[in-house]
């Protein structure tokens, strides 16, 4: 009979216990991404011209990753890289700038929206790529791999508290709170904050309306240091300071309604800077982004990490938070981080992150891009430019705007956004003064070029070949050929080594002369 009573009472232990794990509330998941910053651009990171207190929050109460690089130095390529867990290179026209998603690369949002997860976008999503427009396109994929839009609310004459009018018109903010009154139901829930800024254009001066002051700006070894540059990076750090604001207004908002404290909240940016010699390049600036995360519950509070993090990994770590699989999607490349964050693992010392990029704009004749690869582990970053006899920023002259012969149009440079850097690089290209800094942003490159980042975060002592660092090198040349052959770059395992430059792109188009 005793027997018969200590199973039962182990029968309701084991039920109540599931059933009591299946009633525990998984956590919301807050995924807020500007576009085009540069990793020292944060207050939290010490910088004296940028004010983003949301972001140092999450910082100071969660975990921040002192070397997190971006899966591209593109925003196409670098958030294929975000909801699939894999390089770009894996991904085909899928991982590739201004071309088209197909429905096999399913984004880790899917899986959430299978399984519970109430999914909203506001601002920019996985873009610029082309999605279905009818069902023509049997191929493509209908719904914006961040998930479904929520920013039909914009900002109009009655409360536009825009800091420039550059800023995008879309009110971030409402749309996440129309989407958590109307859309979430009883359910956890993921939101893609996606902020449109700091992409470039920007207001000429904006800052002067701000107490920004010229004497702040740190600016980078590879500008030159004058009240052009510094003026233009003021106007960054406003757009900057706008999508801070909005992440502001989420979190005060999650907290008045109490969901904050279940709410895993990750900040980051899609690439670097939008400046010469920094976005649409492989160098520290260029792929070396912000990234912090917060959920006091469970997470590790005011820890920061050294070790490189990548993109890759953030797909596997957000399914595993919200216990979802990836059923539907291509292989993973990356690793969960969760164990990381929890405190219960430590990251290896000697991991090595990965990134890459293929064609950015339309930069060069017949739409050819600048091939890179690139390996950061220890101090020390490589890259491979795979085909150095193209131009790095693209090429210098097209033909006049939609016109595919005729007159040409000089200082193009299309891989460089238009901007007052890039225009008095290009206007005091040939003066001994700055012409040094114009060569460093648009002149031919060696196939390899490495860095010791402890010393030279510019990157401008290209120590690859040295003799003192051959053994470094060779290292780092082996392990990034090794990584490339694992995930099937086609660029190293064939059969059609181009096929990136074959690609049709869905944006724009220039044209240019056959160099």
């Amino acid at each position: 009979m005793n027997k018969i009573k200590i199973v039962i009472a182990l029968f309701f232990i084991v039920v109540g216990s599931v059933t009591a794990q299946k009633n525990v509330k998984r956590p919301n998941i807050l995924f807020a991404i500007c576009d085009d910053v540069s990793y020292p651009h944060t207050s939290f990171a010490g910088s004296k011209f940028v004010n983003t207190p949301s972001f140092d929050r999450i910082a100071r109460e969660g975990i921040y990753f002192e070397n997190c690089y971006a899966g591209s130095p593109g925003c196409a390529p670098s958030r294929s890289s975000i909801v699939t867990g894999r390089h770009p290179w894996q991904n085909e026209q899928s991982g590739q700038h201004g071309s088209s998603w197909m429905k096999k690369y399913v984004p880790f949002t899917d899986e959430l929206k299978n399984n519970g997860y109430a999914v909203g976008v506001a601002g920019k999503g996985v873009s610029p790529f082309r999605y279905a427009l009818s069902e023509k396109d049997s191929l493509w994929r209908k719904e914006n791999a961040a998930g479904p839009y929520h920013s039909k609310i914009v900002y109009n004459e009655s409360n536009d508290e825009r800091f420039t009018n550059k800023i995008s018109d879309k009110n971030y903010f409402e749309n996440f709170k129309y989407f958590m009154e109307n859309s979430k139901e009883d359910k956890p829930f993921f939101f893609w904050y996606g902020g449109h800024e700091a992409h470039r254009g920007y207001e000429k001066d904006s800052w002067k309306r701000t107490n920004k002051q010229l004497k702040d700006v740190e600016v980078p070894a590879f500008f030159p240091d004058n009240d052009v540059i510094r003026g233009d990076m003021l106007d960054y750090a406003v757009e900057i300071e706008w999508f801070d604001l909005h992440l502001t207004k989420m979190l005060t908002y999650l907290e008045e309604i109490g969901e904050l404290e279940n709410t895993v909240v990750i900040v980051t940016a899609d690439n670097g800077m939008p400046f010469p010699r920094a976005k649409a390049n492989c160098y520290d600036y260029g792929v070396h982004v912000p990234l912090a995360i917060r959920y006091p519950r469970e997470f590790s509070k005011n820890k920061r990490i050294s070790q490189p993090v990548g993109f890759v990994e953030l797909a596997p770590t957000i399914l595993e938070i919200a216990q979802v699989k990836a059923e539907n999607m291509q292989p993973i490349t990356g690793k969960s981080l969760l164990k990381v964050l929890k405190g219960k693992k430590n990251l290896r010392i000697e991991k090595a992150v990965f990134s890459g990029r293929e064609r950015h704009t339309s930069a060069r004749h017949a739409n050819m891009g600048y091939p890179q690869r690139s390996i950061r582990k220890g101090d020390y970053l490589l890259i491979w430019n795979m085909k150095p006899e193209r131009w790095p920023a693209g090429d210098a002259k097209m033909f006049k705007k939609g016109k595919k012969e005729g007159d040409l149009v000089d200082n193009v440079y299309a891989d460089i956004d238009g901007s007052p850097s890039k225009s008095f690089l290009t206007k005091n290209k040939n003066s001994k003064k700055y012409g040094y800094y114009f060569d460093l942003a648009t002149d031919k490159r060696p196939e390899f070029e490495m860095y010791n980042l402890k010393e030279d975060t510019a990157c401008l002592n290209n120590i690859s070949g040295t003799l003192a660092n051959k053994k470094i090198e060779n290292s780092l040349k082996k392990e990034l050929l090794t990584e490339l052959k694992r995930t099937n770059d086609p660029r190293i395992v064939g059969p059609n080594k181009g096929i990136f430059d074959t690609y049709k792109r869905y944006s724009s188009m220039r044209y240019f002369p056959k160099q």
